[in-house]
């Protein structure tokens, strides 16, 4: 482990690291190597190939944000869907930030929406805030797919939840709905179904998509909770 670590530093960037600090202030700055991503998938890649891989996943928790990203680099490699969803479950207990969240596409997932839709409804109802975000950002995955359907908006719109990235990524799924099933989501900002914040939000989201036409923009706008 040490020499992986030894290894993510050789590629340092400290201005990258400085500009990655800036993006998570949630995240201790010395715990921030400041790898670019192109670079880290690299490096991924030649690590995933070797026995040190089984070894680094396992080691956890991690300490620097980059080891964070190259294990959910490693996990995007693994083409059996069942050991994905199980080496997720086990490392999302550990993330931290919303950067490693959401850069964790796995491909195989491409290949099983209607099983990631079942995984990503238990993952919703977890109690872990970078979960939570997880599965919704899973349920945005499909929103263009034969397998999305309004109770997925329904299961995001019943989280309750005080945290920032939960509701942010909430947020995200409805504005991003709205682009796609327009009259079947907009129920859910016209009835006022959604907390302040998430409301909110998902029309300042939707407001500054070019999905979004600008007579349903116009409409948004005065749907606004003040």
């Amino acid at each position: 482990m040490d020499k992986i670590v030894q290894d993510l530093f050789s590629m340092q960037d400290t201005d990258y690291r400085d500009f990655q600090a800036r993006l998570m202030p949630d995240i201790n700055r010395e715990n921030i190597i400041g790898v670019r991503t192109p670079e880290l998938r690299a490096y991924a890649k030649k690590l995933a190939k070797t026995t040190d891989a089984d070894v680094f996943v396992s080691s956890l928790p991690h300490k620097y944000y980059e080891e964070n990203n190259l294990h959910a680099f490693i996990i995007e490699r693994i083409n059996d869907f069942d050991a994905c969803v199980c080496a997720l479950d086990t490392f999302l207990n550990y993330v931290d930030n919303w950067a490693t969240c959401d850069m964790l596409r796995p491909k195989v997932f491409d290949k099983y929406p209607q099983r990631l839709a079942m995984q990503a409804k238990k993952w919703i109802a977890s109690d872990k805030t970078y979960t939570i975000r997880y599965g919704i950002g899973m349920y945005l995955k499909l929103l263009d797919t034969d397998c999305y359907d309004i109770a997925q908006a329904e299961e995001v719109a019943s989280v309750c939840s005080d945290e920032y990235y939960v509701n942010m990524m909430r947020a995200w799924y409805f504005a991003t709905a709205l682009a796609f099933h327009y009259e079947d989501i907009l129920h859910y900002i016209d009835c006022r179904c959604l907390d302040r914040f998430t409301h909110n939000k998902t029309i300042q989201k939707a407001i500054e998509s070019y999905r979004i036409t600008p007579e349903q923009k116009a409409h948004l706008r005065t749907l606004k909770i003040k």
